[in-house]
């Protein structure tokens, strides 16, 4: 995908994506039914009800074509869950919005029931054979997608109701494809577990494991960045670079999900997932297309080349006030802050480090991969001390790429100053909406795209390189180091980064270009 620009067909053309024809005779494939498993609950609220309505909004969703059913254990109406999802969906004060969301809220429809027993998905299967019938679909040949806003601990009874309940009675050129949500599983075993259990009633080819990081703008560009660009293809290499840092900070704590978040900690909920993935395309080699599977292959090879984490590569933060809430325990080393070396075995990046670094109540809020090149040799003008150059992908907010790089600063005098090559987004693609990562990935599990979801496989070895570590902190045997609220973290972890090889610039800020 181009920087700043999304292009994607509206109509696909392929054969499991033909839609009723206008004379209301049957075309190959039926209506598309998208149900949201959890629709009462807060992530299908703030995040998969307004992905459909502006994948619905910019015209991917045709409301000839598309239903929208929302299913949980709440009993409420079909007009209780429009008023509740309403509000996040749009501002009602812009009148050219609030008709479509009119219309939108229209298409959703409520069944309730529990997520282990047929009866209330008997129900879902009828209220979706409905809607099939009303479009003219042929049995067996519609697409019927599960979105499943839902705690993991329930996605095997949910998968296995789907599967005795729900499914296409035969095979006319629709499918059923489901969509689950992070974390999977909380270890190798427990996740191995878990794949196990919905493998058994799925094909990997209808699973989609979404991590939302896969959908951002800027990640979705770092394929294009290394592949297209001639001259970061001779760069890209431990002879150049000294290390990468892939970061993500938030300058607030918990707020009130202490009790959940204290079952996984930071490295699962940041770490293992986001930030791992990030990494897959920044060290990956370049597939020999851009096929999904080929994609994902180049992904899996190089988290096979990442050697174990030495502990003494990791540092671990708790921020002052974590145990007060209530739902925390008094004793708990659950860290809010974590930055650990991982180091990839293979030619292109022995003797790199690679710095993953995610943390809750630090002093600034923002996600991004910072490659740091080597020292000049021969540094005729003595400017090392200034800093290193660094190309900076800014994933958010304020998304941009710039590339910091040394000059002469303006005047009569030879003194050297650090300056950058700068892409913001908000300044080169004014007018240009930057779709959330929920509308795209949606979308393309409504494609069959499966490029920027996690296979199994690959998940699997994600889990291996963290779990003996994971399992040391949960034995206590690694500590989490207090640090202060609004602060950058741990000393430590500077110490760490420095010990690296990271060399921090003094002196430079980086400051978004106004419009």
């Amino acid at each position: 995908m181009g920087s700043g620009q999304w292009h994607v067909e509206k109509r696909s053309t392929s054969r499991n994506d033909s839609f009723a024809k206008e004379d209301g005779s049957v075309s190959e494939t039926g209506c598309l039914s998208i149900v949201v498993l959890g629709a009462s609950g807060d992530l299908a609220k703030k995040k998969t009800f307004p992905a459909l309505f502006n994948l619905y909004r910019q015209g991917f969703l045709n409301p000839d074509e598309v239903h929208i059913f929302g299913y949980a254990r709440t009993k409420i109406s079909d007009d209780e869950l429009r008023d509740r999802i309403r509000g996040y969906l749009v501002d009602e004060k812009n009148a050219e919005q609030a008709e479509a969301l009119s219309k939108f809220l229209q298409l959703i429809k409520y069944v309730s029931g529990p997520y282990d027993s047929e009866e209330g998905f008997k129900r879902l299967d009828k209220a979706i054979s409905e809607h099939e019938i009303s479009k003219n679909s042929s049995e067996g040949s519609s697409r019927r997608l599960f979105y499943l806003a839902l705690p993991p601990s329930v996605y095997p009874s949910v998968c296995k109701m789907i599967k005795t309940c729900c499914m296409n009675k035969s095979d006319l050129g629709g499918w059923t494809r489901i969509v689950v949500e992070k974390p999977f599983g909380k270890d190798l075993e427990s996740a191995e577990q878990l794949s196990s259990q919905i493998g058994e009633l799925f094909d990997e080819q209808q699973i989609y494991r979404i991590d939302h990081y896969l959908g951002k703008e800027l990640v979705q560009n770092m394929l294009v960045l290394r592949f297209a660009n001639r001259f970061f293809l001779p760069l890209w290499n431990r002879d150049n670079i000294e290390n990468v840092q892939i970061v993500f900070r938030e300058d607030f704590g918990t707020e009130g999900r202490g009790g959940y978040f204290d079952e996984y900690g930071i490295i699962r909920d940041i770490i293992q997932n986001h930030l791992l993935q990030v990494l897959c395309l920044v060290a990956m080699e370049k597939p020999i297309s851009l096929k999904p599977e080929h994609i994902r292959d180049e992904k899996v090879k190089v988290l096979q080349s990442v050697v174990p984490v030495k502990d003494e590569e990791v540092v671990l933060g708790q921020y002052e006030g974590y145990r007060d809430d209530p739902t925390v325990p008094n004793d708990s080393n659950t860290p809010t802050f974590a930055t650990t070396i991982l180091r990839i075995h293979n030619e292109r990046w022995e003797g790199v480090p690679f710095i993953l670094k995610a943390g809750k109540a630090l002093n600034s809020r923002k996600a991004e991969i910072r490659i740091q090149f080597k020292d000049v040799p021969g540094d005729i003008f003595r400017c090392q001390k200034q800093g290193r150059n660094e190309f900076v992908i800014r994933l958010q907010p304020s998304e941009a790429m710039y590339m910091k790089l040394t000059v002469k600063q303006p005047g009569l005098e030879m003194q050297t100053v650090q300056s950058e090559l700068d892409l913001s987004y908000g300044q080169r693609y004014q007018g240009v909406s930057i779709p959330e990562a929920y509308e795209r990935l949606i979308l393309d599990t409504i494609k069959g795209d499966q490029q920027h979801f996690v296979r199994r496989d690959e998940l699997k070895v994600a889990w291996e390189i963290f779990t003996p570590l994971l399992h040391r902190i949960d034995k206590g045997e690694v500590k989490s180091i207090p640090y202060k609220p609004g602060s950058r973290g741990p000393k430590e972890a500077d110490q760490l980064l420095e010990k690296a090889g990271y060399l921090q610039t003094h002196g430079y800020i980086w400051i978004p270009p106004t419009l």
